[in-house]
């Protein structure tokens, strides 16, 4: 019962600390708050601590420690926050943990992706992908092994967030794995140090084609800047770009500090890359400090959807509103607030919007929130026609282009999302690829000269039948080349590791190639940007 009772007491106290730093953020001084707003905060606080006694005493169940912290941490805090806007959150110790890991891009482990699969009727771990360069790589595990035992403990019955656990710890402490491999009649014993395990930002930079460029961005963590400038160095090692895609589909944002950093490396020193306006702190404005470093100019295309947010927008948007880049794809998200994590008591955190962002245009790209569900707001997206912004704000490029506010980045130019159909869904439900990998690289090696033929395709289809997965001769042949570069990723995955998979996907993904053929239009910015910036001059000349 003392235990309970502390941990009640506990969790009211991080609820009030919450509304204090709220307060604090709202009036900075409290003097400067008039006596009825003081007091209409303090009769809110009673009627809570009020409402909390009454449910504590009368409830029909008694209120142990997880009714408390649920009641506290999934209840009362997000109700009152998610009233605000839906992007201000509270971090419970174990959420806040994750979100600090996530932004330092790093953690001490052995360096594998697993997830439960059911196998012959039964829940096991399996390895998706040890990351190149990790313990786990480099001892030689596959894709597709499953996980026995940690340290001597069963993994049946524990989902991958427990084995998780057990593979993570110190650096340079040992943890030994035994796994399962198709092929294999014993359990293989692996002997693994511990280490960091870098999260890398950029996960795939390669060249599409001579002269062209290509990086993926997955979000904006402490090392997002660097590994793109990383990349440009090693693109421009062999000969001078001569056209560069930025993939940021699906990129959910993060850390603004670093979608600014990655702007300066292709801006021109001095020009604006965002800025920020709240209530209660300064107004910021956040330039290109360095410029483009000689890294010359070429033209870049983005390619975004209707998932790329945050500070993956502020990337789109700067480089759109100064006429750097052309965007391709769908509108983004539309997320336009900024968040300050402030620290509270027991390693819990609150995510607090402070500010609305802007792109230098005067853009606020943030979508309408009010009077909707999370839900809604989160998944159920507006279907209207991108290019019907009649209702929008309207701003303009430097070289005088519309652009719109208020609803996400508008592409310059449309390429629509590639849908997977039926035949495809029954495959990768039955992980029929990821398995086929693992049963043909039992009994088989590929190169990379490796090329999906009709041997293989025989094998395939030989496989499906074997493991009773439906399919019609007729649904490979509509789907060939869907089929052939997802046999071919899948097994460079295993045989070479994740990037070589992932630059399969990426030379077949129909976005990326349609990408591509928009390099003259984006080349044509430059062109446009500079009969603009001459029209200007000519114009103050004649004054």
């Amino acid at each position: 019962m003392v235990t309970s009772t502390r941990r009640a007491l506990f969790s009211v106290t991080v609820f009030l600390a919450t509304c204090g730093v709220l307060g604090s953020v709202i009036s900075q001084k409290v003097a400067a708050q008039s006596a009825s707003d003081e007091s209409t905060l303090r009769d809110s606080l009673h009627s809570f601590t009020n409402v909390y006694s009454l449910v504590e005493q009368n409830y029909a169940d008694k209120l142990d420690a997880d009714h408390v912290d649920k009641a506290i941490y999934d209840g009362a805090i997000p109700g009152m926050l998610h009233t605000l806007d839906p992007h201000s959150n509270f971090y419970d110790p174990k959420a806040y943990a994750q979100m600090r890991e996530d932004q330092h891009g790093r953690y001490y482990g052995v360096g594998m992706t697993i997830q439960p699969q059911n196998i012959e009727g039964k829940m096991k771990i399996v390895v998706l992908v040890p990351a190149e360069g990790t313990p786990a790589y480099r001892a030689g595990i596959r894709p597709g092994d499953i996980i026995e035992t940690v340290d001597g403990k069963s993994a049946d019955g524990l989902d991958s967030a427990a084995v998780a656990a057990l593979l993570k710890g110190p650096r340079g402490t040992h943890v030994i794995v035994q796994m399962s491999r198709e092929g294999k009649d014993k359990f293989l014993s692996f002997d693994l140090m511990r280490d960091e395990i870098p999260r890398h930002s950029v996960d795939l930079a390669f060249q599409l084609k001579p002269g062209i460029g290509y990086m993926h961005v997955t979000q904006f963590m402490e090392t997002t800047s660097r590994e793109v400038g990383d990349a440009l160095e090693n693109f421009q090692k062999d000969a001078p770009l001569k056209g560069l895609v930025i993939d940021l589909r699906g990129n959910p944002g993060g850390l603004l500090n670093e979608a600014v950093n990655m702007s300066d490396k292709f801006l021109q020193k001095g020009q604006i890359v965002v800025s920020q306006h709240g209530r209660s702190f300064p107004d910021q404005v956040y330039r290109a400090s360095k410029g483009e470093e000689g890294q010359g100019k070429y033209p870049i295309v983005i390619l975004v959807n209707r998932n790329t947010a945050s500070a993956a927008e502020i990337v789109s948007g700067a480089l759109q509103d100064h006429d750097r880049a052309l965007i391709v794809g769908e509108t983004t998200f539309g997320k336009g607030l900024v968040q300050t994590v402030f620290s509270i008591s027991q390693n819990t955190g609150l995510a607090l919007t402070t500010f609305h962002y802007y792109t230098p245009s005067g853009r606020l790209i943030q979508r309408p929130y009010d009077h909707m569900s999370l839900y809604d707001y989160y998944y159920v997206r507006d279907a209207s026609n991108p290019k019907d912004n009649k209702n929008r704000e309207v701003k303009l490029t430097d070289s005088g282009r519309t652009v719109y506010g208020g609803g996400g980045i508008t592409p310059d130019e449309s390429i629509e999302q590639v849908k997977s159909n039926h035949e495809q869904d029954v495959l990768l439900q039955h992980y029929a690829f990821f398995n086929f990998s693992k049963h043909y690289l039992a009994s088989h090696t590929v190169d990379k000269n490796f090329v999906v033929d009709d041997a293989v395709l025989n094998q395939f289809k030989d496989f499906l039948k074997a493991k009773k997965i439906d399919y019609t001769d007729a649904d490979i042949t509509a789907n060939l080349d869907w089929v052939k570069e997802s046999i071919k990723s899948d097994l460079f995955t295993s045989q070479f590791g994740q990037f070589e998979g992932l630059k399969v996907r990426a030379e077949w993904d129909p976005q990326i190639n349609k990408a591509v053929s928009f390099m003259p239009q984006a080349q044509a910015l430059e062109e446009h940007l500079k009969a603009a910036q001459k029209n200007v001059t000519t114009a103050q000349n004649q004054k």
